[in-house]
């Protein structure tokens, strides 16, 4: 009986160890009652498995150079679960970042994923940086072709091309949906805008260098 109950409390300790709510796969979702309410699940509503084709699970042109005439001089190629429908529940997307000369993907972070990027082409100045409990110490590295480097769960992270010619990078990130915040985007491009107060506070500047800031157009570089 000692053993029966011994092995039933080391079975509950194992079940409740695996037990956990799946993260969340958008930014929000709120409860309602009725399922005709409803627009989604937390990720997306599955196609009949009998229903599938092929091209649920392709996606062409990875390998096509795109227009890095922009703000910042680069532009994001995402290949998530909106653009590859095959990617629904399995926990990975990938990106393709070209990179003008000198051009930047401006500080970010990926609110549901980690993310591993390769240089492909070009010289890459990457990195990261850690949360205030560790100082906010900054993690950095530069990236030649062939390259991989590691920027962590929802860490603040950024590229900056310092070669003399174009760039071109890889990344896989952790999640169907990984999501992007750019940082200045996020803080000075806010739809309503947020109060001066705040800003000049936070940042300890004044008013005058905030209504600059909120003014400029904040590109957002990922497509």
């Amino acid at each position: 009986m000692k053993l029966f109950v011994a092995l039933l409390l080391c079975a509950l300790a194992i079940s409740s160890s695996f037990a956990f709510d799946p993260s969340p796969l958008q930014d929000i979702c709120v409860a309602v009652d009725e399922p005709k309410n409803a627009v989604f699940v937390n990720g997306k509503f599955c196609k009949n498995p009998n229903l599938t084709v092929a091209d649920d699970f392709l996606f062409r042109g990875i390998n096509i150079p795109r227009d890095t005439n922009n703000n910042v001089g680069s532009i994001v190629t995402t290949v998530a679960v909106d653009q590859l429908p095959g990617l629904n529940t399995l926990g990975i997307s990938l990106a393709r970042i070209d990179y003008a000369r000198h051009g930047l993907n401006p500080p970010h972070i990926h609110p549901r994923a980690t993310e591993v990027i390769m240089c492909v082409e070009g010289e890459l100045y990457v990195g990261f940086v850690l949360s205030n409990q560790l100082g906010n110490r900054l993690i950095t590295q530069v990236l030649k072709p062939g390259d991989v480097f590691v920027f962590p769960f929802a860490m603040i992270h950024f590229q900056l091309n310092i070669g003399k010619t174009a760039a071109v990078a890889i990344s896989s990130l952790s999640s169907q949906n990984p999501g992007v915040i750019t940082v200045a985007n996020a803080v000075f491009g806010s739809k309503p805008p947020i109060k001066e107060d705040v800003l000049t506070k936070a940042f300890q500047v004044d008013k005058k260098v905030i209504d600059d800031l909120q003014s400029q157009f904040w590109y957002d570089n990922h497509h």
